[in-house]
């Protein structure tokens, strides 16, 4: 397992929290999710032979979100 932080843009409340971590724990291959929209982030536990981060990116901007470089 590898662990990965994604800044998000766009999380206001605990709602959009467990809104990422719904989307995220769709994906297979992701075993923990953590969001905090104070800081801005996601903090993701996976299988990089599974998923990668530019699958994990892209969950979070369908759910309609936004990752910050």
């Amino acid at each position: 397992m590898e662990q990965s932080t994604v800044s998000v843009d766009g999380m206001s409340c605990e709602g959009c929290e467990q809104n990422v971590v719904d989307a995220l724990g769709a994906l297979e291959g992701v075993a923990e999710t953590t969001a905090d929209h104070e800081a801005g982030h996601v903090r993701v536990e996976h299988d990089p032979a599974v998923v990668d981060v530019d699958a994990i990116g892209g969950a979070i901007e369908n759910a309609g979100y936004d990752v910050v470089d």
